[in-house]
């Protein structure tokens, strides 16, 4: 055990079987293939956020009811790859508290070593009820108590006025299922007459999940109904919000590309949300360079170095925006705000 030098390996060699998810940007399922080749530094983390990896790690021993869940916040350098000397840290420190059971209840002792470990993070409340939802959904397990009135009100009832008893672990329930006809067809008819109380819990629930065609098109109705009043604000940024795992679908970039040509569009919430988690949607040059020239019309410098180097840490996009910031076509103060940042940069 102490030659091992991955969390993989540590959680292969324990006869777990596990799943990787990213918990930093939506809840997104890594695969195992992938997160090796990350934790071998053999290619970037996919989904960085604020230069760290966040990570849910879930395992579970044959015996077990129940999987156990991790979270892992581990730092990343310059070019994305994971920090090295923390994994074998982490390692060490699972090893020193657990040795190669770690499918064991941990003594008091055990307890308090892992709870002292510093990359350990919590997640916000509705990704915590997120990944639950989906685990127990992958695993075949019961859904919590809370689904079924959740399915009971969005189904119309109850009333939607009724929405007080809703809860956001029912919504992430609901979320995880909407492949079945019943809870599809809710959903569609529910979006029109649900107040903003449920509407915007449901597309924080929904980002993490893929979504049918079907529920794909009513949001995006939704959206261009917005765009075409020019309404901008958060039930728009929701709608994207509640699209953004479908983001590189023709039918989301086409929404997008509408919103940014449209000259009276200059909602920062919206901006932000398309960067923060649509952002597969303007991976295309073209795309993204609108998307630049929307950002530095609509905010301040500070506002614009801070999407910018969101961005550049994603692998997605990082190619793209290094090829836009070399074409001289663009506005002068997309020029003016990148002259800015790089000045910024060799001052520091």
């Amino acid at each position: 055990m102490d030659q091992i030098s991955s969390i993989s390996e540590l959680l292969t060699l324990s006869n777990s079987s596990y799943r990787i998810f990213d918990m930093g940007r939506s809840v997104c399922k890594i695969a195992k293939t992938d997160f090796e080749k990350v934790e071998q530094a053999m290619q970037p983390y996919p989904y960085p956020l604020q230069g760290h990896a966040h990570i849910a790690i879930v395992f579970w021993q044959e015996q077990q009811s129940t999987p156990y869940i991790w979270f892992v916040k581990m730092p990343l350098d310059e070019r994305g790859l994971l920090n090295q000397g923390s994994r074998n840290h982490y390692i060490a420190i699972i090893l020193e508290a657990l040795g190669s059971d770690l499918g064991q209840d941990p003594s008091e002792k055990q307890e308090e070593l892992l709870k002292e470990n510093p990359y350990n993070f919590t997640p916000s409340q509705y990704k915590l009820a997120s990944l639950n939802s989906i685990v127990k959904r992958d695993l075949k397990q019961k859904t919590s108590e809370y689904y079924e009135h959740c399915q009971l009100y969005l189904s119309g009832k109850i009333g939607f006025d009724n929405w007080q008893g809703v809860g956001v672990q029912g919504l992430c329930d609901f979320a995880a299922r909407t492949n079945s006809d019943e809870n599809e067809n809710h959903l569609i008819s529910a979006l029109d007459n649900i107040p903003d109380e449920v509407f915007h819990p449901l597309c924080s629930a929904l980002e993490n999940q893929k979504l049918s065609i079907t529920i794909l098109s009513k949001f995006i109705s939704i959206a261009e109904q917005m765009i075409n009043k020019d309404v901008y604000g958060d039930k728009l940024a929701s709608s994207l919000r509640a699209i953004s795992s479908n983001a590189e679908n023709p039918l989301v970039v086409q929404l997008i590309k509408k919103l940014l040509n449209n000259d009276n569009f200059n909602d920062l919430n919206t901006l932000v949300t398309i960067s923060g988690r649509c952002w597969l949607a303007v991976t295309d040059v073209d795309m993204l360079m609108l998307f630049l020239e929307k950002v530095v019309a609509s905010s301040e410098q500070e506002v614009f170095v801070a999407i910018f180097q969101d961005l550049i840490a994603v692998p997605a996009i990082r190619p793209s925006l290094l090829q836009c910031i070399r074409i001289p076509d663009r506005s002068p103060k997309l020029s003016n705000a990148i002259g800015q940042l790089f000045s910024t940069v060799k001052g520091s």
